[in-house]
């Protein structure tokens, strides 16, 4: 009994006492060499040098300034709480998941079809069904890399069957992949939704013109390279009758879209409600009308949603305390005050904000992006008069850009497995396609009325 009295007593020592004396001389130093803003986002900055995963270098930099100011670590817990306890967070497991039910239900080979029978004839015209499906697909999923692998694992294999140039293959399918966050719904829409507290409907409205624009620039693009790449065409007149035929045995993958978003469009329900009902009919059709889907998929649908969720929520929930840090000691007024010293015209205002997230895409993926970097921009765009909603289009086609950027470029990385290429030779091809859509952020830019002409349109000015 004694030895168990001992033993407690010799827990209860606060080993913490003699570290924290030993780290004291340590934190007066850095406290007093540098202001809060610098230790931010210096230590930010060195974490991801350093290849810590984004949600604990976000976290561990909180942490340090929590340290060095003396502030109570439980309200770095109840940030963290609190940032994930947000309603519409709900849908972006449920679009995940509905995503992947109408993927390996069979949806996305059936819009396939559909493109085909329109686009399919023109030169280069797999490449064209490759975006017009992205564009469709994208209807329904939400996500950039889910997008490309739903419709480039079929139809990179396809082309490459044609004798199509496998870096080029690669580098459409990818570059069709970013408009699954473009066009509505999307993940990374809620997420700025969320995070500028701006309407997610009024976002998915806005995206809807831009995601057309985007797409028509990227098949200009593809038939402009197709006269460069190799490929055997295949002489096969339109034919309306083939055409209504396909639309027909499909007519359930086309009302996919409009399950997601006429609800929503209509004000019948909210986003998240909307995800909700992609989900059950995903799992209608696959299941019950399509028969291609079974347990076992099912099973894997749900393994895919929850990961990429998992990775979302680490990643949102240690950026809410980074983003109160980012307010309470003023950097979005050190940015606002750089970027007006610059310059006060909202179209260069985006430009150079479109410049630095260019750049930014290469090493952060998109939820990074958008979480850290929202808060910093919001009191600029504001200041410059630039509408939030406007914005937030404009700073989605960037982050497409940055799918497309090695060192990080998920969805250059998901075409380049499936052509089987190397990540040199597709990063030259998608040069041009980038090309095409800093074309289309210039143009965003320069006209807000393609952003804010629909949304204003249905739900009217600023509601």
């Amino acid at each position: 009994m004694n030895f168990f009295i001992y033993a407690i007593e010799f827990l209860n020592i606060n080993f913490a006492e003699p570290i924290v004396a030993f780290m004291e001389p340590a934190k007066n130093l850095i406290a007093s060499s540098f202001s809060m803003p610098t230790v931010l986002l210096g230590s930010l900055a060195l974490f991801l040098i350093l290849r810590v995963p984004i949600g604990i270098a976000l976290g561990l930099g909180s942490v340090l300034v929590f340290w060095l100011t003396d502030e109570p670590f439980a309200s770095l817990a109840l940030s963290y709480y609190s940032g994930l306890d947000k309603f519409p967070f709900i849908a972006v497991p449920m679009f995940l998941l509905a995503g992947a039910l109408m993927e390996k239900g069979g949806i996305s080979k059936r819009l396939i079809s559909i493109s085909d029978c329109f686009v399919g004839n023109v030169r280069g015209g797999l490449a064209h069904v490759t975006i017009l499906s992205c564009m469709l697909f994208a209807a329904i999923s939400g996500s950039g890399p889910a997008t490309t692998a739903a419709v480039g694992g079929l139809m990179i294999p396809t082309m490459l069957r044609r004798q199509y140039d496998k870096n080029y293959s690669g580098a459409v399918a990818a570059c069709g992949g970013t408009l699954g966050i473009l066009i509505p719904p999307s993940i990374a829409m809620i997420i700025y939704g969320v995070s500028s507290d701006q309407s997610i409907t009024r976002l998915f409205i806005a995206g809807f013109l831009p995601g057309i624009l985007l797409g028509f620039l990227l098949m200009v693009t593809a038939s402009i390279m197709a006269r460069f790449s190799t490929v055997i065409e295949e002489d096969r007149p339109f034919s309306f009758q083939h055409s209504i035929e396909t639309i027909w045995e499909a007519r359930w993958a086309v009302f996919a879209p409009v399950v997601i978003l006429g609800g929503i469009y209509g004000g019948i329900v909210t986003p998240t409600e909307s995800a909700v009902l992609a989900v059950i009919y995903g799992f209608v059709i696959g299941f019950y009308v399509y028969k291609e889907l079974d347990l076992k998929l099912v099973r894997e649908c749900l393994e895919i949603a929850t990961l990429v969720t998992g990775t979302i929520a680490i990643i949102w929930g240690a950026s809410l305390a980074f983003g109160e840090l980012i307010n309470i000691h003023e950097i979005p007024l050190i940015v606002t005050k750089f970027i007006t010293g610059i310059t006060e015209n909202p179209f260069f205002i985006l430009v150079l904000i479109s410049l630095f997230l260019t750049f930014v895409g290469m090493w952060l993926n998109t939820m990074a992006q958008i979480i850290i970097l929202t808060p910093l921009f919001l009191p600029v765009i504001t200041q410059a008069n630039i509408d939030p909603i406007h914005f937030g289009i404009v700073f989605v086609v960037n982050c497409e850009i940055g799918f497309l950027t090695p060192p990080l470029g998920t969805s250059l990385f998901v075409a380049m497995g499936i052509a089987d290429t190397t990540l040199g030779r597709i990063s030259l091809a998608v040069l041009p396609f980038i090309v095409s859509m800093l074309v289309c952020v210039l143009l965003l830019a320069y006209f807000p009325s393609i952003s804010l002409f629909l949304p204003n349109l249905i739900l009217g000015v600023g509601k």
